[in-house]
């Protein structure tokens, strides 16, 4: 519809009583014009004619409450559609009926022959639904165009009859509707808006050079992620730009407008299916409550902090370790929502005193602990680096917490934690062992939640081949089978805020991650997606597993017995069984080794806090160094 709608507050072009005015006139006319029709267009013999004009008011006043009551003048001639063809027919059917009704009461039909009411069933039908037409017709005339690029559209479903409907009335977007594909069998042979559904979707290349399109509009809305790349890779075959559509639901009124039209986006590939929070049990939860989001300029804190201004807190603590990280996420709060009560707190979690001041003047309810190291390669040459900051600092912020009645402490976590083979992941796996230790003895609840990458975060693949693209490559990948979960930074977000207010302490909540995508096909399509074609303008390079990575993730260990929660994106277990004793002279020893410098040693301590031995033996890389 796009640009055409009409409200309650819109007037009709037509008054509504000059309407009514025309169907009465059209029941007067369809009445007079079914008895001529009776006595074969001739002469109607005296007796009829009388008796015609005699009962001819009781009909007017009974159709004309009928149609009144019914429903026809709630339409707008300029947009008269097939449900108000509809609203007609039932309107005449039982006007006609009713008419009939009332005229056998009163004169017993008498000199009423019974074939008038079918006909004028008949005129009535072509005197209301011809005027409404021919002047939706006549308003629209100028407004389809005959001229522009030629437009293919993949999906004849409710969002490709809208974006149609929007092209054909539209007469800048220079893009003229040819024909649908889909994969419908009993849409094929169809007409919409007057453009045909031809064919399948396999056939689109084929089509694209036969028809002579420039341009392929992809109004599949709700399609998954690989049937999306089967879409986008048919696409590229025809060797034609294309554009999407986003889903209905990320639109404003849930229309299609030509303008909602954009580039196909990596997310678009992966598929991911809206989220359903339920804003009401996460408003309860976070609404007037004071929240600290530590990390609060990164990739995932920022956003929290976005989504959780959005709730209106009682006070919003911004605390992150980056100067201009912190300015960027403090002045884009303020300016967003300037009455929210925001405290920016430069510094680092393992401050003990500032820590300790600030939660003691702040009193958070909820803590976001989100500040972490999680650069895989470059800890793996810096165990120290990532078991103060990783481990100590989650010490130190989730001992001040429970110290100062924190009522819920949430660790984002990692599924680099299961089953770690580095030190990132061996580090995030010792944090999740410290909340549910903590969880056992304290009042505050101590959640973890756990998930794989998210699109588009600090470091992350996505940038780094963007990057690569843009300078002309070569774009780098490990391992031509490596694959990695992926999910967007605003749905993790909203599914931690959720995991917040579900968990009574200490559990771990496991986000649905999907299927896992293969890192080499992502580069493979953002090289497509940006005009290029692999292999020829864009070299793929494979360079081999980097210390510490591996082929693929896992969410949960074995024998973590993994159980649905009330939220089907969400996913719980108990995690597995810690040796307190073991864990707690884990702790001190690495504090010992840290004293000391010894990052070899520190690994291997490490490895033996958490109990896998899955992590390899540690060859510390020099600062610097590329592994």
């Amino acid at each position: 519809m796009g640009r055409f709608r009409a409200g309650p507050h819109v007037r009709a072009p037509i008054g509504r009583w000059a309407v009514v005015a025309h169907d009465l006139a059209a029941i007067v006319l369809a009445w007079f014009g079914a008895y001529w029709l009776r006595f074969n267009m001739g002469y109607v013999p005296r007796v009829f004619w009388h008796q015609s004009v005699d009962v001819l008011p009781a009909v007017l006043v009974v159709q004309g409450l009928v149609f009144w009551n019914m429903g026809l003048y709630r339409g707008i001639w300029r947009f008269a559609s097939v449900p108000d063809l509809l609203r007609i027919l039932k309107a005449i059917v039982v006007g006609t009926l009713a008419s009939a009704f009332v005229l056998f009461l009163w004169v017993r039909l008498a000199e009423v022959p019974r074939s008038v009411f079918v006909l004028d069933g008949l005129l009535l039908t072509m005197a209301l639904g011809g005027p409404r037409f021919l002047y939706r017709f006549f308003k629209d005339r100028g407004l389809y165009q005959a001229s522009g690029k030629k437009a293919l559209i993949v999906g004849a479903g409710r969002a490709g009859e809208m974006l149609v409907r929007d092209l054909l009335r539209g007469s800048d977007v220079g893009f003229r509707p040819v024909a649908f594909v889909d994969d419908n069998p009993r849409r094929i042979g169809q007409e919409i808006h007057g453009v045909p559904v031809i064919a399948d979707c396999e056939q689109l290349p084929e089509l694209v050079r036969r028809l002579e399109a420039d341009i392929v509009f992809i109004a599949v809305t709700e399609a998954k992620g690989s049937r999306m790349r089967h879409l986008v890779d048919l696409c590229e075959r025809s060797g034609r730009p294309f554009r999407i559509l986003p889903g209905l639901q990320n639109l404003v009124d849930g229309q299609v407008n030509i303008q909602e039209l954009r580039e196909v986006r990596i997310e678009d590939l992966l598929g991911r299916e809206p989220v359903d929070l339920r804003q009401d049990e996460i408003a309860r939860g976070v609404g007037g409550k004071a929240v600290l989001v530590s990390g609060a300029g990164g990739s995932i804190g920022s956003e929290l902090c976005r989504q959780i201004a959005r709730l209106s807190p009682r006070t919003l603590v911004l605390f992150e370790r980056s100067e201009f990280n912190l300015y960027s996420i403090e002045f884009e709060l303020r300016r967003d929502y300037p009455g929210l009560a925001i405290v920016p707190v430069l510094g680092d979690v393992r401050d003990a005193l500032l820590v300790d001041r600030v939660l003691a003047r702040e009193r958070p309810d909820i803590i976001f602990h989100a500040a972490a190291y999680k650069h895989v390669p470059m800890l793996e040459g810096q165990s120290r680096a990532a078991i103060l900051n990783n481990v100590f600092g989650t010490e130190m912020l989730a001992l001040a917490a429970e110290r100062h009645g924190c009522g819920v402490f949430l660790l984002i976590s990692t599924d680099k934690a299961v089953n770690p083979s580095n030190v990132m992941g061996a580090t995030k796996r010792a944090a999740e062992i410290l909340c549910q230790e903590l969880n056992g003895r304290s009042r505050t609840r101590f959640v973890t939640v756990r998930f794989g990458n998210v699109l588009g975060s600090a470091g992350s693949v996505i940038p780094l081949f963007k990057a690569q693209i843009a300078s002309g490559g070569p774009v780098t990948v490990t391992h031509r089978d490596i694959t990695r979960y992926f999910m967007t930074i605003p749905e993790a977000c909203g599914l931690i805020l959720q995991s917040s207010v579900m968990g009574s302490g200490g559990e771990i909540f496991v986000l649905d991650m999907g299927e896992p995508v293969r890192i080499g096909y992502l580069a493979e399509q953002l090289i497509l997606l940006s005009g290029k074609r692999p292999g020829q303008d864009i070299e793929i390079v494979y360079t081999g597993l980097r210390p510490g990575e591996k082929l693929y993730e896992e969410l949960f260990y074995a024998d973590e017995a993994l159980v649905k929660t009330t939220h089907p994106k969400i996913h719980l277990t108990a995690g597995t069984c810690a040796d307190s004793a073991r864990f707690a002279q884990g702790l001190d020893r690495l504090r010992d080794l840290c004293a000391q410098d010894d990052d070899a040693a520190l690994a291997a301590a490490l490895k033996e806090m958490i109990g896998t031995d899955r992590m390899p033996s540690a060859d510390p890389l020099r600062v610097g160094e590329r592994p």
